[in-house]
């Protein structure tokens, strides 16, 4: 077949955000230093990352993995740990290289105190997401996880509602809820604990997937930042087309000097963009 010659562009405000770039850059220090390294779940939720830092030697463990340890040096990555990790490293004589990103650990914090002055949490998020599970260990599990409007409804509510959210929701849908609840004659303290590097690009990817013929959206399929925003691009460009690796690009998707821009989640990184570049860029 002939060369498609598409014009191609990454979007610059794609890849990693700060929490994963300074958790991986953690464990390729360590790795460099020791040649393995344990890490408490994925360090990130994308496989190509994964295997890539699997290969220089990342062993990634469960929960019931590092019960069984002893005497180790253990990565918490940047979704975060609730306090039952850090009892049992203690226990256990594990050193923990803490790796939870800043925006996750003040939210644990906030919700800590706010559990301690015995306010009735709910908190925005998604069911046995690690960083969920880390709030939740908060208040000894005792906060209510919702993650939408009807499932919050379907609880007996008081008329006192602390509410939370996971660092990765919509800012749009978190204040929805919030003025919903209101309507319905609840009086909410709600804390805005979303990380506005993440709610940002919301805006940011909206306004690149408009300027091109075709977006290619390239994310691991554990990541719900990348659904969401994989969403966002196909709302605004529906010649929008999610991939996770290079091998399932399809060349039957462009045409000649078609323009295609390339971005992903927070989870995303640059290298796997740019593999995708080279590859569109020799169709």
């Amino acid at each position: 077949m002939p060369n498609l010659s598409l014009s191609v562009r990454i979007d610059p405000n794609s890849g990693f955000c700060f929490g994963v770039i300074y958790a991986i850059q953690m464990a390729e220090d360590l790795l460099d230093e020791q040649g393995y390294l344990y890490c408490l779940g994925d360090i990130v939720h994308n496989d190509e990352e994964v295997q890539r830092l699997e290969a220089r030697g990342l062993r990634i463990i469960c929960h019931e993995r590092l019960a069984e340890l002893r005497d180790e040096a253990v990565l918490i990555r940047a979704h975060g740990e609730p306090p039952a990790t850090y009892q049992m490293a203690m226990e256990n004589n594990l050193t923990l290289i803490d790796a939870s990103c800043p925006v996750v650990l003040k939210l644990q914090n906030r919700i800590k105190t706010s559990y301690d002055k015995k306010e009735q949490i709910f908190i925005y998020g998604k069911h046995g997401h690690a960083e969920v599970l880390g709030l939740l260990g908060q208040t000894s599990g005792n906060a209510v996880v919702f993650e939408n409007l009807d499932e919050l409804l379907s609880h007996e509510l008081p008329e006192n509602i602390t509410l939370y959210s996971q660092t990765t929701k919509s800012t749009n849908s978190f204040y929805n809820i919030k003025n919903q609840l209101e309507t319905r004659g609840y009086q909410v303290n709600a804390n805005d604990t979303i990380c506005r590097q993440v709610s940002n690009r919301d805006k940011d990817l909206r306004r690149f997937a408009a300027q091109f013929d075709q977006i290619v959206f390239v994310s691991g399929t554990k990541s719900s930042n990348g659904k969401v925003l994989y969403q966002v691009c196909k709302e605004t460009n529906p010649q929008t087309h999610f991939i996770s690796n290079v091998g399932e690009i399809e060349q039957v998707w462009f045409r000649p000097g078609q323009s295609v821009g390339i971005c992903g989640a927070t989870s995303t990184p640059m290298w796997l963009m740019e593999q995708v570049r080279d590859r569109l860029l020799s169709l």
